[in-house]
Order: C-alpha cells, then sequence, then structure tokens
C-alpha cells in the first residue's frame, strides 16, 4: 500500500511558515516563477510587502512609488476602504456559486452596471478572470456568432505586430509580439497579421499630416481582408491604444476606418481595452475617447482594481442575442472557466465601479493626464532626448532617441530605456520601462502632488543615466 513519506505526511499535517525577510532567500526563490529570467532577477529580487494609495513599501521596508498602477491594474489605489468593505460584506454572505449551474445576483448586478456605462448597445458580459481569457472568449464569440448566423466559413482574426492580447493559446495567436509569441510557436493557425499605426515610425514611409497619408495603416486592413476573402474572416481584434509596441496612440480616423470596413464585410470589430477600459483614457473606455463603438469590448486589470481578479467581454445586445434560442440547434454561448462571475470578484468590481462613477476618476485622469503630459514635455525639452510622447488620459510614453531630428536610437545595448528604468527603480520609482520607451499609468486616484512627485524622479533617472554615457 502507498504511503506518504515522513515529510510529506509532516508537510499535511502542519504547515510550515515562511517569514516575509526569508522570501527572497534564492532558497525559496527557485521554488516560483516571475516574468524574468529567474537566475538574473534572483541577483536583486523585488518583493513588495504592502502598499497604499499610489505607494509600495518591500520586504526591506523601501519605498516606492507607483506610476503603473502595479501593472496598470490599481485604478482606485492600493488599500481603497470602499473596495475593501464590499468585499467583507460579500465574504459574510457567499464567496462561490456553482458556475456549471447559473450565476448569482451580485454577478448579475455588476452586468447591469457594466451595460449602463457601455458606449452604444453593448450590453450583454461574459465574466472571466483575466485579459488573457477575455481576449479568447471574444474570439470564441465572434467564430460562434458566424457558425450560428450561417456563416461558418468566418473563422479568421485580424490583429496587428506589435499588439498584445494574452497568454492562452488563441490569445498568444492574436498577439504580434515577437519576444513572447517566437519561444511558443507553432500558434494556433487562423491568425493574420497587419501593421500597427506607429505614425512616429510609420512602416509605410508616410507622414501623417491631417490625413494626407490615406491612413493606409487602416485602408490597408481592407486589402488584407479582400486578399483573405471576407468570407472567411471572423473579427478585427485591436487596441484602441497599443501597449507593448511602445504606447501606440493611434490617429482620430484610424479606429472609424476600422469600423466602416468591418461593418461593410460583416466583420466583428474588437476593442482589446484590458488595459485602456475603466477610466485610463480620461473616458470610461476608449471607445469614448476617439468616439468608436465597437461590436465586442474586452476589459479586465482596472475593472477589478487588483483586488479580486475579474475581466469581462462585452458583447453588441444585436450580436448576443443570436445565443438565444432553441437548445437542439443553439448551444448557447459555449465558453467557461471556474472562477467565472466570481461573487466576491464581482462584489469588488462593484465597488470600483461606484468609485470611478461618483468620484469622477475619469475627469482627474484627464485632469492628472495633461499634467503628466506637461511634465513629459519639461523634460523632452531639458534633456533633448525624447523624440515623442504618446496616449491619453492617465496611459503616457516617451520614446527615447539619440538624435530627435533624425529619431536615431540609442544602441540596443546597452538600451537607453532599461537604463532609465532602473535607475528610477532605484529610486523608488515603478514604471513601465523597454529599450527605447517609459510608460506611465499610475492610479486614476493619482493627485498633481503625486505626479509632480514620479516625474521628478523620473527626470534625476534620466540625467544621471545620459551622465554614464
Amino acid at each position: 500500500m502507498w504511503r506518504l513519506s515522513r515529510r510529506a505526511y509532516s508537510a499535511a499535517a502542519r504547515l510550515e511558515m515562511i517569514a516575509d525577510s526569508q522570501a527572497s532567500d534564492v532558497k525559496y526563490l527557485k521554488q516560483i516563477f516571475v516574468r524574468d529570467q529567474m537566475a538574473e532577477w534572483s541577483k536583486a529580487p523585488l518583493l513588495m510587502a504592502k502598499a497604499d494609495g499610489v505607494h509600495y513599501w518591500d520586504v526591506d521596508g523601501k519605498h516606492y512609488w507607483d506610476a503603473l498602477s502595479g501593472i496598470y491594474t490599481t485604478s482606485v489605489g492600493h488599500n481603497n476602504e470602499r473596495v475593501k468593505q464590499a468585499i467583507r460584506g460579500q465574504l459574510e454572505v457567499l464567496h462561490f456559486s456553482p458556475p456549471m449551474h447559473g450565476t448569482n445576483p451580485i454577478a448579475v448586478r455588476l452586468a447591469d452596471i457594466i451595460k449602463q456605462i457601455s458606449p452604444g448597445d453593448l450590453a450583454v458580459s461574459k465574466f472571466e478572470c483575466s485579459g488573457s481569457e477575455v481576449t479568447e472568449a471574444a474570439i470564441k464569440f465572434a467564430r460562434q456568432y458566424h457558425r450560428l448566423t450561417g456563416n461558418p466559413g468566418k473563422y479568421k482574426i485580424i490583429s496587428r505586430y506589435q499588439s498584445w492580447h494574452g497568454s492562452t493559446m488563441a490569445s498568444l495567436s492574436a498577439s504580434g509580439l515577437k519576444s513572447r509569441k517566437t519561444v511558443n510557436e507553432p500558434l494556433a493557425a487562423g491568425f493574420v497579421k497587419v501593421f500597427p499605426p506607429t505614425c512616429y515610425r510609420c512602416p509605410f514611409g508616410k507622414e501623417y499630416r491631417n490625413a494626407t497619408c490615406g491612413v493606409t495603416c487602416a485602408t490597408i486592413t481592407d486589402d488584407v481582408i479582400a486578399m483573405e476573402d471576407p468570407a472567411t474572416v471572423a473579427a478585427v481584434l485591436v487596441e484602441p491604444i497599443g501597449h507593448t509596441g511602445g504606447i501606440i496612440d493611434p490617429p482620430q480616423e484610424y479606429l472609424r476606418v476600422l469600423r466602416e470596413i468591418c461593418t461593410r464585410n460583416n466583420i466583428l470589430l474588437i476593442f482589446d481595452e484590458v488595459i485602456t477600459g475603466i477610466g485610463r483614457t480620461g473616458h470610461m473606455f476608449a471607445a469614448d475617447t476617439f468616439g468608436v463603438v465597437p461590436d465586442v469590448i474586452c476589459t479586465g486589470k482596472g475593472l477589478s482594481g487588483g483586488y479580486i481578479p475579474i475581466s469581462a467581454m462585452i458583447a453588441s445586445q444585436r450580436f448576443a442575442d443570436a445565443f438565444w434560442g432553441d437548445p437542439a440547434t443553439n448551444p448557447g454561448f459555449v465558453e467557461g472557466h471556474t472562477f467565472e462571475g466570481s461573487p466576491l470578484a464581482a462584489a469588488a468590481a462593484v465597488a470600483v465601479l461606484q468609485e470611478v462613477c461618483e468620484r469622477d476618476l475619469c475627469g482627474n485622469a484627464r485632469a492628472m493626464g495633461a499634467r503628466l503630459r506637461k511634465g513629459f514635455e519639461n523634460i523632452a525639452r531639458k534633456h533633448g532626448v525624447v523624440g515623442d510622447i504618446r496616449g491619453k488620459g492617465l496611459f503616457l510614453a516617451m520614446e527615447f532617441v539619440r538624435d530627435p531630428a533624425t529619431k536615431t536610437r540609442f544602441p540596443d545595448n546597452p538600451a537607453f530605456g532599461t537604463m532609465v528604468g532602473r535607475r528610477a527603480l532605484q529610486h523608488g520609482l515603478l514604471c513601465r520601462f523597454d529599450p527605447h520607451w517609459i510608460a506611465f499609468g499610475p492610479a486614476l486616484t493619482v493627485t498633481a502632488e503625486e505626479i509632480d512627485a514620479m516625474v521628478g524622479i523620473l527626470d534625476t533617472a534620466i540625467g544621471e543615466t545620459l551622465a554614464t554615457l
């Protein structure tokens, strides 16, 4: 008869807990994966122990300004009392409901609130736990919709290079970031890429100048659809403002052109607003910011406030209605996860949306975003190594160049943006940094004084990095 070893039996009977001070010991770090090469990261590991507002403290007590909302997630700030109370209250009533048999009142309440705040006829929600899951759900939704409405051949998804839609296989297949997809290839079939609207470095060698370029970055999607055959294309999936390509803020006409193309070809237009949704761009959704209503919005991150994972696929009523019918021929929307519509997560999300709406945090995102942009512009004038400032609301980036006149970049190794980001982290500033750009996305609750403090540290980090060249 199989028996537990003495060690396993002891662990099963009484679990031993390490202290926070032990968590940075390499012996324990070898037992967990993080988003980095562990051998390098473990030399100077960052382990956060406490947070409040826009502040973090690590296990050694060092303070950090959170200019990134964790990762564009803590929309209403760390340690928000209203959200904590909502979770505590829900814990006393129902912490889990059986997803295969139905849902729960707080999830239905959340869906109703989302309908109220969503643009156009976006009215029907499917709840998931992460951005990856919700973009994957949108891909399934588009394909199943066409199958239910007599177009089973429409299965292809058109997305963009330099995009990031998630880590699950379909969302990863839709993504166009080579550093993350290549190591996982071969990926799923049926995904087609087009170039993104990177106006600062136009892939077509054009200049925007009030759309005199013809907005080729958008119109080429029509050409690709024609070449692929419209009868095979299910959806166009885009981030209204791309993130991983360096905050790709499209020209105003771009999304309107995509909307017309999709409508004309019976193709669903899906906005991946996992980052841009829930006030990040200064309106509830980037769809509102650009004045374009898609057929599906995917949102997450800020919806949860970082408290309990939740995301939502929000579908147009017109498309969602196709999933109501005779179960003999219509199975409904075939998609599900264990924690979908979690009552705890839904309670947290309701509280987050109450905070955003009642405190006008979208308005604060616009005001503080304008202040942040001005701070970035001052840095650009002072140091002379910023080629472009991009984004909207509290979702802004600057691209570093050695020569703004020619847009010549710094060498890739060592990468200037990475050097600045690491130095900023040493000074207690958490922001998004890549080889050639830096991005800020603080909580929607951020104040003017907090913005100025964050910008001040970035200014210092850039100056110190330049002094080393």
